[in-house]
């Protein structure tokens, strides 16, 4: 696919794009403040801080068993009253968090923040990607759509390296506020242009008793979470799918809960080299996922990108784990090309199994999968990294956290190689006509 037909391809989102591109800056140019700012909040004038790398577990923890059930919620919501109405509410949640640090970085206002920041994540962490999925995959020709999520996801990486170019040379005292501007810019802009995809029914308007009108929800919210559990069911390549992304969530999800930590730990790295670090890997990520992957996808198909894009994770987490001098970390940040590329054909695969009517419960599915993986990976990480970067460790492997996390990857890899989407997209193809058909009830009427 040439230049030319991306821009022909992504024409139709592009005004989903714009405003994502820009919640995007606001959002990453924060995050290698919020580690100084957390620890310095949390633990002032200490090297390392416990207290944040449990906390941000914690909240990792709280995050996954919330989005398990929310996520598909939203995915369900999003087929049925329009995927532009449920973005509009998942990009507004970061808002008023930032608000908070922006007028105080307390010891209080930290708690504050994280408690506000769970609740976003909650609602939006996963559900923006997965819904902007969605309405690529309304107005994006089936055969032309990976190529469109992996500039999607190009986008997402640019995104990450200006937001981290403005962290690097923005004062810290107006990173916030800069932010919160952005975030408001890109709800306003959404709100003004971009076009709903969903031609949503209206039912008559009835009145009826309120405890009637929650069991009756309630009762077919169950009859829908049947559906969309039997999408999954009939789909030997959903099934597969489910695995390779709890898998592998389950090592990366603990390796960027506690990352920026362990290298101010251990190698006391700064908001400057946190910055530098993340625009690395943003940068390799746009060339791979903009430039590369509309190249190699049409020879290697999905299955290919995706096996190598957990190869590269792995060596990502290993050199992590075995970082010996302050410049490995640089080189582990370098594979970021290539294991970005496991998002977008992870997208591809999922999206070319399911109808456009059911994208958004697929996705969401999928997506709570991984937010189940997020949950328990900080159980296991965040114990790990405190551990071995203390003084009690039981040997010297600062990075041993890093090292064992790679082994799931190891088993999402063996998913990977055993997936085979072409052949069985055939077999399940009058399955999942029938089920579109018969399944579904809708959350609300």
């Amino acid at each position: 696919m040439g230049m030319g037909d991306q821009i022909r391809v992504l024409k139709p989102v592009l005004h989903l794009l714009i405003p994502l591109c820009i919640h995007w800056i606001a959002e990453e140019m924060t995050v290698s403040v919020l580690v100084d700012v957390t620890a310095g909040a949390l633990c002032p004038g200490e090297k390392s801080c416990p207290e944040a790398i449990y906390l941000t577990g914690l909240q990792q923890t709280v995050v996954g068993i919330f989005k398990m059930i929310v996520l598909p919620i939203l995915g369900q919501l999003a087929d049925e009253y329009g995927r532009k109405t449920l973005l509009l509410i998942t990009t507004s949640t970061s808002i008023v968090p930032f608000a908070v640090l922006a007028l105080d970085e307390s010891k209080t206002a930290v708690y504050i923040y994280l408690i506000l920041r769970t609740i976003s994540y909650i609602i939006s962490q996963g559900s923006i990607f997965c819904i902007s999925v969605a309405y690529t995959s309304d107005v994006v020709e089936i055969n032309k759509r990976a190529g469109a999520f992996g500039c999607i996801t190009g986008l997402f990486s640019a995104s990450h390296v200006v937001g981290n170019l403005l962290a690097r040379f923005l004062p810290q005292n107006y990173i916030f506020e800069v932010s919160i501007g952005l975030l408001v810019l890109s709800v306003l802009y959404m709100k003004i242009f971009l076009v709903e995809t969903i031609n949503r029914t209206q039912a008559p308007c009835q009145q009826i008793p309120y405890l009637s009108f929650v069991l009756d929800a309630i009762k077919k919210r169950w009859v829908s979470m049947k559906g969309n559990l039997s999408i999954v069911k009939s789909s030997v390549t959903l099934r597969k799918m489910s695995y390779i992304s709890f898998f592998y969530e389950l090592g990366m999800s603990g390796i960027s809960g506690v990352l920026l930590y362990y290298l101010k730990s251990v190698f006391g790295f700064n908001k400057n080299q946190f910055s530098e670090l993340l625009m690395m890997v943003g940068i390799g990520s746009i060339f791979s996922q903009i430039l590369v992957l509309p190249l190699i996808s049409p020879f290697l198909r999905e299955k290919g990108v995706l096996c190598i894009g957990i190869i590269g994770a792995i060596f990502y987490a290993v050199l992590y784990g075995l970082a010996w001098a302050s410049w490995v970390p640089y080189l582990s940040a370098s594979f970021g090309v290539i294991y970005c590329l496991v998002k977008p054909s992870t997208y591809a695969v999922i999206s070319k199994v399911v109808t456009s009517t059911n994208q958004g419960k697929a996705q969401g599915f999928i997506a709570g999968v991984q937010s189940l993986a997020s949950l328990l990976s900080p159980l296991i990480v965040s114990p790990l990294t405190s551990l071995f970067i203390s003084s009690k460790a039981p040997f010297d492997c600062k990075g041993f956290s890093f090292l064992f996390v790679s082994l799931f990857m190891f088993i999402s890899l063996g998913h990977a190689w055993r997936l085979n989407p072409d052949s069985e997209d055939k077999s399940e193809h009058e399955a999942r006509q029938q089920l579109d058909e018969s399944i579904e009830a809708p959350l609300l009427s």
